[in-house]
Parts: C-alpha cells; structure tokens; sequence
C-alpha cells in the first residue's frame, strides 16, 4: 500500500466566499462543488498550479470547523510561484492579511505569509538561490545564535 496523494482540505465559515478569494488572490479553478439547498458548501475543489485543494463550509454538527472558530490554525498551505513579490500584492488586494513581510530568507527563497479573511495561513515563496543542505544548517546555526 502507498500513498498515491495528499489534498489539503480547508474549511471555512464562509465557503463561496472563501473560493472568490482564492481565484482573486492566488488563481484558483474551481473544480466542483457540492451545495446542500440551504446553500452550504459540503465539499469543493479548486486548483492553484497543479495542486487540487478542497473547502467546505463548517460543519459544527460534525465538529468541522474552520480556524476562526478554533482560535488559529495548525498549519499553512505553502505556495511556490514566479514572481513572489506580485503574488503577495495580489493576495493583500484580494483582502489578505500581511503576517510576515517580503524578505530574503537563509534558505535560498524570498518569501511572505499571509492570512486569509477566513483564518487560513498561507506561505507565499519565490526561489532565489540554490543552497546545499549542510549550507542552509549552516546558515540556520548562525541565524540562531542571536
């Protein structure tokens, strides 16, 4: 037995507005989506690059919740792109949140990290520069020492 593959399934207060501010911020395609009559989202789909993601709305009866309701997330969604710079104007202008500036990191990419209006942490990077593992350790050491 293997894993053949891993979505990332979020879950928000608000799932259809959550999915226009992922096309708006980031490109999403939307896939598919289950809606109840009531108009509550049970599942979707949607694509940024090549990777699918699911959303639901919360499901309280169920305990699916979505990070405001949790106080916080566990976790980020951690998005590759081309121009990193673009990506995270983008995403502020779709209504994100700046957590974590732009900024070269030790590792060899320029990055950000904002939250979504729905709770969701997402970690915006652009590689810059290659570097071997025992160098980014290297750099990690020094960078913990202060």
């Amino acid at each position: 037995m293997k894993v053949l593959e891993v979505f990332p399934y979020l879950r928000a207060h608000d799932a259809n507005a959550a999915l226009d501010f992922y096309k708006r911020a980031f490109g999403a395609v939307e896939g598919m989506r289950l809606t109840e009559p009531n108009g509550r989202i049970g599942h979707a789909e949607f694509q940024i690059g090549p990777t699918t993601l699911m959303l639901s709305d919360e499901y309280p009866e169920y305990q699916i919740l979505g990070p405001l309701k949790l106080g916080g997330v566990g976790m980020a969604v951690h998005l590759h792109t081309d121009d990193v710079d673009a990506l995270t104007q983008q995403a502020l202008d779709a209504g994100a949140t700046l957590l974590m500036p732009l900024q070269n990191q030790f590792y060899g990419e320029r990055s950000s990290k904002v939250r979504d209006p729905f709770g969701h942490e997402w970690l915006l990077g652009q590689h810059i520069e290659d570097v071997t593992p025992e160098e980014m350790q290297r750099r990690f050491n020094e960078m913990t020492k202060s």
